[in-house]
C-alpha cells in the first residue's frame, strides 16, 4: 500500500499534553509504590510510600529500577474507537481501513491498520522524545539495515481528545520472541550480527544521546542490586553467587573506547519477531541512542538459543574483549529484569509480564553456561 506522507514530523507543545484526561478515555490512576511491588522499602522512599523521584509517571525501564519497581500508573482506555476517531481528525484517508488490537505493549500500546500499517500511541509512556527519535531517524536508517523494522510514515498530534503522541507506522510481520521461538539458532546469530554490524556505525551529528542505557555495569550496581534483591529466592536458587560474578566481572571491564555509535538500547524478547524459526525483524526503538554498543551485544545471550552466542561473536566480529565482558554482565541484567516483570506479572501486578519470566530465566541460564573463554578458543 502507498501511503502518502503528509503531516510534520514536529512535537506540537499544548497545555494538555502530559497531563490525564479526565474524559472518557481514561479510565485509571493507581500508585503502586516500591513496596507493594517487592515488599521492600528503597533508598530514598519517605513515609506514605512516595519517593523523590520527579515524574514518577514516565515509562517503566530496565535501565532505572526504581522507577520500574515504584511508580505511578496512568493507565488511559485507548479502545478501536478512539483510534479511529484520532484518524478521523488528522489522517482521514487511512480511517476506514481495517484496525485491531495488538497484544502487549507497555509504554506504547500497537493497533494493526490494515494489512501493512500499525498506529504506535502512547499509553504508559508520557515522554514524547521516544517516538519522536522513531520518526526523526527511522527513516534514514530503515533503508540500511537488513532486517524489516518499523518506519514512521504519519504523525499523530496531541489533541484535547488525546494528550499524547501517536504514530502511523509500516508493520512488521512476525511472532514477538516472547511469544515464538527460535529454531534455527545459527542462522538467528548470523542474522543478529548482520543487524548490529549494520547499526553499530558512527552517527551523524545531532543524533540522540545516551541517557543512561549505555552506561557502564559500574554504574549500574545498584539496579543490579535491586533487580536481583527483588526476586523471589528460589526464582535464583543456588546460582546468586555465580550471577553476582559475572556481574562483578563486567563491572571490572574497562569502558568503551571507540568512536559512539547508533545503539538499539532495548533488545529483549518482545522487541524482535521471529518467522520460520529465526529472526525476522527488530521493533521498538524509542531507546535509540548514541553509544557502547555493549547493551546491544548483550542480546546474544538473551534473544539466542543456548550454544548461539560464540558464533554470534565470531560473525559481529568486532568485539574486543572488554565490551563482551560488559555485554555478559547487562546480559545478565537484563535477564534479571525480564525474571522481575514475569514474577509482578504472575502476581497480577501492573505492567507485569507473565511470558516474559521463563524467557528471562532461559536467558539467565545461558549467561551462566556460557563462558567468556568460549569466545576467543
Amino acid at each position: 500500500m502507498d501511503v502518502p506522507r503528509t503531516g510534520t514530523f514536529a512535537y506540537v507543545e499544548s497545555q494538555e499534553t502530559g497531563r490525564v484526561l479526565q474524559q472518557a478515555e481514561v479510565v485509571t490512576r493507581r500508585e503502586h509504590t516500591f513496596a507493594e511491588l517487592t515488599n521492600r522499602s528503597p533508598p530514598g522512599l519517605v513515609a506514605g510510600g512516595r519517593s523523590h523521584v520527579s515524574d514518577p509517571g514516565q515509562a517503566l525501564s530496565w535501565s532505572d529500577p526504581v522507577r520500574f519497581l515504584r511508580m505511578t500508573e496512568i493507565e488511559a482506555e485507548i479502545t478501536a474507537g478512539l483510534i479511529r476517531d484520532l484518524l478521523r481528525d488528522q489522517h482521514p484517508d487511512l480511517a476506514g481501513l481495517p484496525l485491531r488490537e495488538v497484544e502487549g505493549g507497555w509504554g506504547n500500546q500497537m493497533w494493526r491498520l490494515g494489512d501493512e500499517l500499525a498506529v504506535r500511541i502512547q499509553r504508559m509512556d508520557t515522554d514524547p522524545d521516544h517516538q519522536l527519535k522513531e520518526r526523526r531517524w527511522l527513516p534514514p536508517l530503515a533503508p540500511r539495515l537488513p532486517l524489516p523494522v518499523p518506519v514512521p510514515v504519519r504523525s499523530g498530534a496531541p489533541s484535547e481528545r488525546f494528550p499524547k503522541l501517536w504514530t502511523v507506522m509500516t508493520w512488521v510481520p512476525g511472532l514477538p520472541l516472547d511469544h515464538g521461538v527460535i529454531t534455527r539458532g545459527e542462522h538467528a546469530a548470523d542474522t543478529l550480527a548482520a543487524f548490529l554490524r549494520a547499526l553499530h556505525v558512527p552517527a551523524p551529528a545531532g543524533a540522540p544521546v545516551d541517557t543512561g542505557r549505555g552506561a557502564h555495569p559500574k554504574d549500574r550496581t545498584d539496579g543490579f542490586d535491586q533487580f536481583l534483591d527483588s526476586l523471589d529466592a528460589d526464582a535464583i536458587g543456588s546460582d546468586a553467587a555465580d550471577v553476582r560474578a559475572v556481574w562483578d566481572d563486567a563491572v571490572a571491564a574497562p569502558a568503551w573506547e571507540g568512536p559512539p555509535v547508533w545503539v538499539h538500547g532495548d533488545l529483549h524478547p518482545a522487541n524482535v519477531v521471529v518467522a520460520d524459526g529465526t529472526l525476522a525483524g527488530v521493533v521498538d526503538f524509542g531507546d535509540l541512542f548514541v553509544g557502547d554498543p555493549a547493551s546491544d551485544l548483550a542480546s546474544a545471550w538473551v534473544l539466542l538459543p543456548a550454544g548461539s552466542a560464540a558464533r554470534f561473536f565470531t560473525a559481529y566480529a568486532k568485539a574486543d574483549e572488554a565490551t563482551i565482558r560488559r555485554a555478559r554482565g547487562l546480559a545478565a541484567l537484563k535477564s534479571l529484569f525480564l525474571m522481575l516483570m514475569g514474577q509482578n506479572g504472575d502476581r497480577g501486578l501492573p505492567g507485569g509480564k507473565p511470558t516474559w519470566g521463563p524467557a528471562g530465566r532461559v536467558a539467565l541460564d545461558r549467561v551462566l553456561s556460557e563462558r567468556l573463554t568460549r569466545f576467543h578458543e
